[in-house]
This record gives structure tokens, sequence and C-alpha cells, in this order.
């Protein structure tokens, strides 16, 4: 059992090279030339050499070649051996080994398995860092992070992942000038040489006037290419797409200079079109806020501060003024105090419920004038809009009751918190809000996709949504049914009794 220990050339190539793949460092590089001549040397070889090709491991070559001579092999070198993976066309790179006195076979396989066992590994990394990547980008878009935040989370996280040099992402207006030019790799000193923003012109033109996706090994030899300004760093591969919103080129993501490898794969390409298609809908996303906070800040702003001065303000000076003199009739009217302090305090719950409505955005004219129905539509059309989530909106025909004001207003504010912790918590891709009659009661029910929760575990400071809607359901009277599992989504059941004098449904012109 001798070839078990770690002593033995086999089992010591073996740990040097797994070592590697969790530290690729110089020093670890080292161990595996050592081990490499332990292992030639074991079987009669006067000289090795490790290469690997997949890009996948990060870039090794050591060895001696016979009589000392450092180089890797070339193609044509005797003991040249291609070393790849069971069931797999990769092509993990070469050995070569100088006129072994004895059979070969074993210490070919062993590094052959150990680098296989690094690949796997990596590959497996990779992966994981990708969806990662992609979650963290789309998690970006679904938060309303600024979009300047989410694009260069995806040009830092896509160098990253396809290990190339350097990225940008670019922009362009609807005058086909660029708006927007974010950058991975440069420094700000290397951006102030090369002075200006591409014009669109070689290579970057091509891939918006062809709409299609570019993998170039040598930039300068493609005959598309124009060239570089002053200054710019040197750039040889380059992988470049489009981005599209709504169908139409908007600009383009490119990388350049593939690490370890001539030229950038297909499976980089599949992910940098993953992350322009994120870019995408994050520019959209940015553009249509922009154009609603144009349309709206304004007037939004005249109205608050009107309705604050003309009712909250004005209500709540009101009560001060009630209460002065509450202290002489305590002395004198107890009655009339107490009276007085009573009619106080319900002015003030109208106060706090007006103000609360203002915090959380709820429209006071969609409780007053629009009704439950045309309410819940507008609270599923501003999730769908700000938020990366299908939302379906279902209404029983008739349905729209004549419910008092501050009902519809807390209902409206249920659904909103309801949709508000789908956005932010469930990763869902799609939601449904329905809202109809359960015999007697007004049921509105909310469903999402997404991951879940379990009922009994504690949530934290961050997590109050639930309780919140937990506590205006009692307020009403009504009852609160929550569903959710790990991975099944969640189901949201409010059922509120209707007044018989509140039952009959009102007309709708919808």
């Amino acid at each position: 059992m001798a070839s078990l220990q770690p002593a033995s050339p086999i089992m010591g190539i073996f740990e040097a090279i797994l070592a590697w793949q969790r530290d690729p460092t110089e020093e670890m590089a080292a161990r595996i030339a050592g081990s490499l001549e332990r292992l030639a040397r074991s079987i009669g070889a006067s000289g090795a050499f490790l290469e690997t090709e997949a890009t996948e491991l990060a870039p090794l070559a050591v060895g001696d070649r016979k009589g000392g001579s450092r180089g890797g092999p070339t193609a044509d070198s005797p003991g040249r051996v291609a070393l790849g993976v069971d069931g797999s066309d990769a092509r993990l790179g070469w050995l070569w080994l100088d006129e072994p006195r004895d059979d070969p076979s074993e210490a070919i396989r062993a590094v052959e398995i150990a680098l296989g066992a690094a690949w796997s590994r990596a590959r497996d990394d990779e992966a994981g860092a990708r969806l990662e990547a992609l979650d963290a980008a789309t998690r970006g878009i679904a938060g309303v992070i600024a979009v300047e935040r989410v694009l260069q989370l995806i040009v830092d996280r896509a160098r990253d992942l396809v290990r190339a040099e350097y990225a940008a992402l670019s922009i362009a207006d609807d005058r086909g000038e660029i708006e927007r030019f974010v950058t991975s790799g440069i420094s700000r000193e290397q951006r102030e040489l090369i002075g200006h923003l591409p014009r669109g012109r070689g290579v970057l033109g091509l891939i918006l006037r062809e709409a299609r996706a570019y993998r170039i090994p040598d930039i300068a030899a493609d005959p598309s290419s124009y060239g570089f300004p002053p200054g710019h760093p040197a750039m040889r591969s380059l992988l470049g797409v489009p981005i599209r919103v709504k169908g139409r080129v908007i600009g383009t993501f490119y990388l350049t200079n593939k690490r370890g490898a001539v030229e950038f794969r297909e499976s980089d390409q599949v992910l940098v079109e993953m992350f322009a298609l994120i870019a995408g809908v994050a520019i959209d996303h940015a553009r249509l806020h922009e154009q609603l906070q144009q349309m709206t800040v304004v007037e939004e702003r005249e109205r608050i501060g009107k309705d604050l001065h003309d009712g909250i303000i004005q209500s709540i000076y009101a009560v001060g003024l009630s209460l002065e003199d509450v202290p002489e009739l305590m002395r004198d009217s107890p009655a009339e105090a107490e009276a007085r302090i009573d009619r106080a305090i319900d002015a003030l719950n109208v106060a706090i419920r007006d103000i609360r409505n203002f915090i959380f955005g709820l429209r006071p004219e969609l409780a007053e004038h629009g009704g439950l129905i045309a309410g819940l539509a507008a609270i599923a059309d501003e999730l769908r809009l700000n938020a990366m989530i299908d939302v379906e909106f279902y209404a029983d025909e008739e349905m729209d009751l004549d419910l008092p004001v501050d009902v519809r207003a807390e209902l409206l504010q249920v659904a909103r918190e309801a949709l508000s912790n789908v956005a932010r918590h469930s990763r869902a891709s799609r939601a449904t809000v329905r809202v109809g009659r359960a015999g007697a009661d007004l049921e509105l029910v909310i469903t999402d996709n997404g991951r879940g929760f379990r009922l009994d575990e504690p949530r934290g400071p961050g997590h109050q949504g639930l309780p919140n809607i937990a506590a205006r359901i009692a307020d009403l009277g009504g009852q609160l049914r929550i569903e959710s599992e790990l991975g099944t989504g969640t189901r949201i059941i409010v059922r509120l009794p209707v007044p018989a004098d509140e039952a009959q449904p009102r007309a709708t012109t919808r």
C-alpha cells in the first residue's frame, strides 16, 4: 500500500494539483513543479512539463525539459500527451514526459484525474458565481437601485466571470449620442488619456448596425477595425453584444483581452448576452421612471403641500386650540374636559390616518373617488411598471361595493403592503390580485410564485409587512390567512364582513 502514502510521487502530484486549484499562487505552482520532477524520476524520465489549456483553470506552465532547459513542448514533440475529461470534449492541457523508462500510463492518469477534479470544481464555482451575479443584477432592478449602480454591477461582474481584462457598456440616446458609458478595469488616468468617448466606428459600430454579437480573436487584424486613439490600452480579443430595449438596439456591451485564452468562448457570449438583456431592462425601467417623475413630481408636490396645509395641519392646529383651556376645565368642569379630550383624540386619529396615507403614497382621491376596483388595479399596475414581476388583476363583475372611504383606504394599503413584500422579498416572477365575494364577505387574495417562507420562522426588524397587514385587518374586524412554504410561493387571503346596507354593489362604468 506504499502507493497510497503522501510520499508517493503519484499521490504527491495529485495533492499538489488539488492544492493549486484551491490557491493558484506561484508558491503552489512551484509545489507542482517539484512534484512533477519527482514523478518524472519515478518512471525514469529525464524531464517533464505540464501546461493547462482549459479556460476554467488558472494558467499553469511548469516543469523542465530534457537537460534542464525550460519551456513547453511543441506540437510535434515526442512524449507530448493531451489531457482530457472522461465523457467530455474539454481539453484540460498537455503533459510532456521525456523518454520515460517505465510505463507512464499510471502517472499520466493521475495528472489527468487531478486536473479533471480541479476543472470540475472550477466549473461548479463559475456556474454558482454566474447565477449569483445574474440574481444580484435582477434584484438590483426589482429593488429600484439607481440605474448607474445596476450597470456598474453588470460590467464589473461580467468582466470577472468571463475573465476579461477590460469591459465597457455604452448607451445612446434617441439622437445616437452616448448618454451613459460605464467601464471596468480601466483606471481614471487611462480614461483621461483616451479622451473622447467611442464614436461607434469600427467593430463597435458594426455591432450597432448589424445588431448581433461578435467574437474576434484579434481586433487589429479584423477588416472592420478602425484602430485605437493614442493613450488607449492595448486590446486584442473582443466579445461584443448589442443592448436592446423593446427590440431596438440602444447600445453595446463589450469585453476585451480574455485571460488565459486567445479568444472568448461561446459560453462567455451566452452569459454576456444575459447581462445585456438585464442592462436593457434596467435602462428601460430608468427611462420610464424618469418620465413618470417628470410628469407627476411637480403636480404631486403641489397637491400634497396643499392637502397637508388645508387638511392635516389645520386639523392638528384646531386640536391644539381646543386643548388650551382643558387644565381650567378639569378643575371647573371635569365632564366637559373629558369630552373635549375625547373629541381631540378622535380628531388626532383621523389626522394619523391621513398622514399614514401620505407616508405610504396612497392617493386620497383613489380611495375617495376611484373605488376599490380602480384602486387595486392602479396598485397592480404600479408594481408591474416598477418591478420585474408580471401582475394579473381579477375582479368579480359588479364587485365595487359602496364601502366607506376609510375601509377602502385600509384595503388598498393592505394590497400595497402585500405587493411591496412580493417585490422586496419573494423573488417572484408572477403575482395575482383577486377581489370577489365569498358568501356575505368580501375576499381579497394576493398570490405570488416566489420562494415562500416558513410561517413559524421568526422575522427580523426589516420584515414588518405581514404584522402591519394583520393589524389593519384586525382593526377592520376581518380575518387574515397566510399560506406559504419554502419553494411554493405565498398566498394572502383577506376576508372582510360587509354590512347589509353596504352589500349592494354599486353601478360601475368599466
